[in-house]
């Protein structure tokens, strides 16, 4: 089916879930992602979630970037979106082949009357402990996955069914000293290892943060304006990544200068962006990005394209062009 890893838990099988999701949540680390406190129950507990389910198959669908994807950070006046985002929308894609493959199970399943359900990152899952319960791999001290034979580039994507299937083992870490992702991340969004503060996460300050982001934070970003790859691209389990075939997931977008983004109006947004995951952000958020990022260029000829926008009907795109005018002009 084009998966690289598959591996079998219970849904039961980890019982510490809600009380690490519950302290997450408690210390605000979630930020403005409310959706989290809201489903809580279920994404805490992946049995209250369909209480009939006896199996979650967890799979890795690979998208390895062909080059180095920090390069673009040096190229202040081009925009560095996250590889994950490239090309077309992984949610669209995995759920396809979920579906293909929970088909094939329950027509070889040797009792009928099983069922399936499958997701892909838009239920109340979390996805990265399940998939360490599987055997798939560990949250390593950036908190996401990785694996001994995949390295950090793949997603996620659970079938849950009826069916009582045998179960893998679990991973466990195998960090060891290494603090290369921590060290790395541009805003300090590790408290600790195996921590994540999101509202300091430049992906949750580019995707879900809605209104302007903190001026001290903002200067941290860069010219990332969707997402953020550091602390993947700096693990060393990365040499054992495997290649890509999907070449789907690239193309859509690869490095273009940050003048030609910040112009874009809705319509040309959305028509740029179709079928990608970047829509889903809309243009207002987008070109405040973009924005920050012609702030943090240092390039004073892109001071004109900020000034265009300093009467943008969106009060944060607004605010964003006067902060970069003011920025660029030292």
């Amino acid at each position: 089916m084009g998966f690289a890893g598959m591996g079998v838990m219970r849904p039961e099988g980890v019982p510490e879930l809600s009380a690490r999701l519950e302290a997450f949540v408690a210390e605000g680390r979630h930020g403005q992602m409310d959706w989290m406190a809201e489903r809580m129950g279920w994404r805490g507990d992946p049995a209250a979630l369909w209480p009939e389910a006896r199996s979650v198959v967890m799979l890795a669908e690979l998208y390895t970037p062909e080059g180095d994807p920090l390069e673009v950070l040096s190229q202040r006046d081009r925009a560095a979106v996250s590889v994950y985002a490239q090309g077309r929308d992984y949610h669209d894609l995995v759920k396809k082949r979920l579906k293909r493959l929970g088909r094939w199970l329950l027509e070889t399943a040797p009792e009928a009357g099983h069922q399936i359900k499958v997701f892909v990152d838009t239920a109340p899952v979390m996805e990265k402990p399940l998939a360490q319960a599987a055997g798939l791999g560990w949250q390593g001290k950036h908190t996401n996955l990785l694996s001994r034979d995949l390295g950090s580039w793949f997603f996620l994507g659970a079938i849950f069914t009826t069916m009582p299937l045998p179960e893998d083992s679990a991973q466990v870490s195998h960090c060891g000293s290494c603090r290369a992702c921590l060290d790395a991340c541009p805003t300090g969004a590790f408290p600790a290892p195996y921590q994540l503060d999101a509202r300091r996460c430049i992906s949750y300050l580019t995707i879900e943060h809605k209104g302007p982001v903190d001026p001290e934070l903002r200067a941290l970003m860069g010219n990332r304006i969707y997402g953020c790859d550091d602390c993947l691209a700096v693990c060393p389990w990365n040499k054992f990544a495997q290649a890509g075939s999907e070449m789907r997931y690239r193309g859509i977008i690869e490095a273009p200068p940050l003048a030609e983004l910040a112009v874009l109006d809705d319509a040309g947004f959305r028509a740029r962006f179709s079928g990608s995951p970047i829509k889903r952000i809309g243009r207002d958020r987008f070109v405040r990005n973009v924005l920050y990022a012609i702030g943090n260029s240092g390039d004073r000829s892109l001071a004109g394209v900020a000034e265009q926008l300093q009467s943008d009907p969106d009060s944060t795109v607004a605010e964003a062009a006067n902060w970069a005018v003011v920025r660029l002009s030292g």
